[in-house]
């Protein structure tokens, strides 16, 4: 089994996450250069990060900015705050009652293919999904976790994902709506994608969801997922 540590952030500011992020990414690939120099065979640490983010909107390289539907001014009405970032995909919300994970990985150690590691992601939520009694789906041609994909006009995105990886080590991940308010969804196009809704575990159930026992559904999930046990 593959060893990988549990970090649970709680609520933090996104940039900070951001930030100790690129610390930890460039510390994995750092250490695969070195390898490759030294002939030395030095294993990455994996790291899965827990987090929830006040209310922040970012937008991936290959994104729109007109995909957001306020200007600075309006954000700070909101409460919100903006940044482009460095990983695939379009425009996407974090806020309070969304789990965020950060899967920090060298993927080497696991499959090399970033296909298959977004198939795996999905499962987890899908999973998750499922112990909730709400059978949600991958969606061909589009990223992320949806509820009743290809029902014309009822496709729902419950979970996105965006990624960034070099030398098989990845950053940035899932972005999970569990009790979030989707009232911030309205001030943006979603994933760039204007003819598809939004949901939330809370919005399907009709109730609120205890955070704590998602994150362990996923984190078991996980576990199953990617042959992994959790490091102190």
């Amino acid at each position: 089994m593959i060893s990988v540590q549990l970090i649970d952030l709680g609520v933090q500011d996104y940039k900070e996450v951001w930030d100790l992020q690129e610390q930890y990414f460039k510390e994995s690939i750092d250490l695969k250069i070195a390898n490759k120099s030294n002939q030395t065979h030095i294993l990455p640490k994996n790291r899965l990060l827990f987090v929830e983010h006040p209310p922040v909107y970012t937008l991936g390289k290959s994104g729109k900015k007109e995909n957001l539907l306020l200007n600075e001014d309006q954000l700070k009405d909101i409460g919100a705050t903006f940044y482009a970032i460095n990983r695939g995909g379009d425009i996407t919300f974090h806020g309070p009652g969304q789990l965020v994970v950060y899967p920090l990985l060298d993927l080497e150690q696991f499959i090399p293919s970033l296909n298959a590691f977004v198939t795996s992601l999905e499962k987890c939520v899908i999973e998750v999904c499922q112990h909730y009694g709400i059978r949600a789906e991958a969606f061909e041609g589009y990223t992320g976790v949806w509820i009743e994909p290809g029902v014309e006009g009822k496709e729902r995105k419950i979970c996105a994902i965006g990624l960034k990886s070099s030398r098989w080590c990845t950053m940035h991940g899932i972005a999970f709506n569990i009790n979030t308010s989707l009232d911030f969804f309205n001030y943006m196009i979603p994933c760039g994608i204007d003819d598809k809704a939004v949901t939330s575990l809370k919005k399907e159930l009709g109730k609120d969801v205890d955070m704590a026992e998602v994150k362990n559904l996923f984190l078991q999930a996980f576990l199953k997922e990617f042959n992994a046990q959790i490091i102190s």
